[in-house]
Formats: C-alpha cells, structure tokens, sequence
C-alpha cells in the first residue's frame, strides 16, 4: 500500500510513520496487519467522539437512507436549520446568532474573513505569527505558522498584519512573561495602529483561542479579555478560530470560555461531525447581513454531515466535555509526573485534552528539539501509541474525548517507556 501510495497520492501530504488504517473502536485503531494501536491523535483532533461511536454510525446511516444531498445554499432541509438552531444556542453569548455552513476548517474562517469585510467595509486583518488558519490563499495569507506552508504562493492576500503571539513559555523579544499582556496590547495600539494598520481601517482580528499548530501555546489568561477590549474601542471584530481547540476539547464547549470572551464570529470544523467534512461559522446575527449569493457553498451543510454533528453535540452535552475536562487533567499530571524524570522535556501545557509536550536540547535555553521529537513520535508508533507533532518541537496530545482513565494510564506508560528507551 505504502508503494502505490507513493506513485499515485500527492507527495505534499506529511506522513510522520507508516500506519495504514483499517479500522478503529472508540479510541483504538487497528492497520492493515490487523497490528492495535492506542490513537492520541484523533485524526488531527477530528474524531471527537472517537472511532465508529455506534450512535453516531446509526444517525449518519439513517440519514443516508433519506438522502445524501440538497445543496443547503439552494434548498432548505430540516436538520440543517436545527443544527443552526443548536449552534447559536450553544456560542458563547446571547442566542442571536447566525450561520454559515461550509465544509472544513479552510472555508469556516474564508468565510468569517469575508464577512468581516464585508460588514465593516475595511481592508485590513490583524493575526498571530505561528498562527494557522488554513491553506486556502485567504486562510494561507493569515496563517504564520511555518514557512513550507508558505513558500512559493506568493503574492498573499494584501493588508494582513502579524503580531507577535504572548506565548509564556519562549515570550518574544525575551519579553518578562508577567508584562507579556502589557507589552503586546501596547504594541497593537501604539505601534501597528500608528504605522501600518490604522484602526479605522482594520476589519478583524482572527485568533486561535489556543494555538494549534503553533505548538498548542496557551496565552495568559488576561490577554483575551484585554484584547477584546481593545478591539472593541476601536470596532474591530473578534474572529475566534475554534476549528482545533472547539467542540469540547479543551473541557469547555468552545475554548474561548476559559478566556471569558464572546467573540464576533466563532469558526468550527474538525471535531464538529466526529469525522465528517463541516464547518461552520458562527456570527451575530447583526453582523451576518450579507445579501444572497454574496457567499456560498454546494456541500457546505451536507445532510449527512450535520446529522452526526447534531449527534455529536448531544453526546458533548452528555458527558464527553466533561470527560474532556477529567481525563484531560489526568492526562496532563500525568505527563508533567514524567517531565520530572526526564531532562528533555522542557514544558507541559494545554487545557482539556489539547496539550503539548515541548522537547527540547536544554531546559534552560528552551531551545527547540524537532529532531529528538520526531524520533519520539516514531519510536511511540512502533511501540503502538499514535502521536503526531505540532510547532517545532512539540508532542501534541489530542485524543477523542470518549477516552478512559484506563487508556489515558497506557497511554503514559507507552509513552514513558519510549522515553526511558531513547
């Protein structure tokens, strides 16, 4: 299988180790060589309530008896007007809300960046470095996350305007991690406002609750809220980028909660439909006034999809963010007990079940390791633990969130072997 996917499969896809899918049961999965692995990576964070929950395989089966598609842009089917209903209920904030369905993370935030212009009528974005926001030329130009995502796509869409990200752990310019807040607002206003984005011409500000690919970095508490405010002196919207860090990973329906912040627009995809393709964004509903045909998708909404997202918010409701928020800091004392014992590990981070374990050549210079990560990355492969990498150097822990306290204790034991090995 590895050699005619080599031939056939674009070479652009980044493959860490040699697993070949065959099937999965709730947080185990098996490949071709009927070989059982326990997977921490939830197909990047997607299948929220794991592999073939029995419930979620009968609502999309009964669906697809009814039929597969109507195009939500052109006609009107019921669960997709619940499921709209559902999310607006569910968004931080009051229940004016409204939504626009698309089919991935990419086309939630396209999306939202549009409609950001649109309402306001101003040209400029505002985002992080080692952001990630997608690939598609809109999404790509906001996203700062590594430079082989960018290379060669030249010219990016016009008038966006990075910022340093408040990350504590490796602040930047050496910034004191207590003046972090301080020192990036200041910049904002004094500095981006007075030079090259003038307030009044900045439409939003898109930003990852937690950043994902970044590393899963976790700003100070205090600097959403503070950011929020900001922003709002000057009627500049909010985008929140929930596409990894939403639907209960982080112990919370939507991470932002944990930051106490109602955003202007909220984006999701990845663990909305436990694995099928959806997205959503999720705006005032004072601000999503465009006319038809201003923006559209075929799929976006497709009814097979939004049944096992209306599933999988109901099973969320039911316990799953809850479990997130348990196993989550079970999971995480867990691998800071390791830290203790093992000197490469330089950080422990994360909220619910999105953590990081950052490796790195020297805990005082917290300089990055990538190399010493990869190879524990495959070593975890090999020994039956599925992992994947985020950032420069970090192991990024992101299981689905029906996950026992059984298999969060393999999965530290797994994990603590490798490193006593390496």
């Amino acid at each position: 299988m590895l050699e005619r996917d080599s031939k056939y499969v674009s070479p652009a896809y980044t493959r860490s180790y040699p697993f070949v899918m065959a099937r999965g049961q709730g947080s185990w999965v098996w490949d071709i060589d009927d070989n059982k692995f326990l997977d921490m990576t939830a197909g990047i964070a997607v299948t929220t309530t794991g592999h073939a929950h029995p419930e979620i395989v009968k609502a999309i089966s009964e669906q697809a008896s009814k039929f597969l598609h109507m195009a939500g842009a052109d006609f009107y089917y019921e669960n997709q007007t619940l499921l709209a209903e559902k999310l607006a209920e569910i968004a931080p904030g009051a229940k004016n809300r409204r939504v626009f369905f698309a089919n991935s993370g990419t086309e939630a935030n396209e999306a939202a960046l549009k409609l950001a212009r649109y309402y306001t009528k101003r040209p400029i974005y505002l985002a992080f470095y080692k952001a990630f926001h997608g690939r598609s030329f809109g999404s790509l130009s906001l996203t700062a996350s590594k430079a082989v995502q960018r290379r060669y796509y030249a010219p990016m869409v016009p008038q966006v305007v990075h910022i340093p990200f408040p990350d504590p752990y490796r602040p930047p310019f050496g910034i004191p991690t207590e003046k972090l807040t301080d020192t990036i607002l200041d910049f904002i206003e004094n500095t981006v406002f007075h030079t090259v984005a003038p307030p009044e011409d900045v439409a939003a500000f898109i930003v990852e609750p937690i950043q994902g690919e970044g590393g899963y970095v976790v700003p100070p508490s205090d600097f959403y809220p503070r950011l929020h405010e900001l922003l709002k002196k000057y009627d500049i919207l909010l985008i929140d980028d929930e596409v990894q860090a939403g639907m209960g990973r982080t112990g919370k329906m939507f991470a932002m909660e944990h930051f106490g912040v109602i955003p202007d627009v909220i984006t999701v995809a990845k663990g909305i439909a436990s694995g099928l393709p959806l997205g959503a964004a999720i705006s005032k509903t004072s601000l999503m006034n465009w006319e038809p045909g201003a923006h559209s998708s075929t799929f976006g909404g497709n009814p097979v999809a939004i049944a096992a997202a209306l599933k999988t918010i109901e099973l969320l409701e039911n316990g799953l963010v809850e479990n997130a928020a348990k196993m989550g800091e079970l999971l995480k004392n867990g691998l800071k007990e390791i830290q203790k014992k093992f000197e490469f590990i330089g950080d422990v981070r994360g909220l619910g079940l999105m953590l990081g374990v950052d490796i790195v050549k020297d805990r005082e210079t917290r300089e990055p390791d990538g190399k010493l990560r990869d190879k524990i990355v495959y070593k975890c492969f090999e020994n039956g633990l599925l992992v994947l990498g985020a950032g420069e150097s970090v192991v990024r822990w992101s299981p689905s969130l029906v996950i026992t306290e059984d298999e969060v204790n393999v999965a530290l034991e797994i994990f603590e072997n490798v490193l006593k090995s390496i």
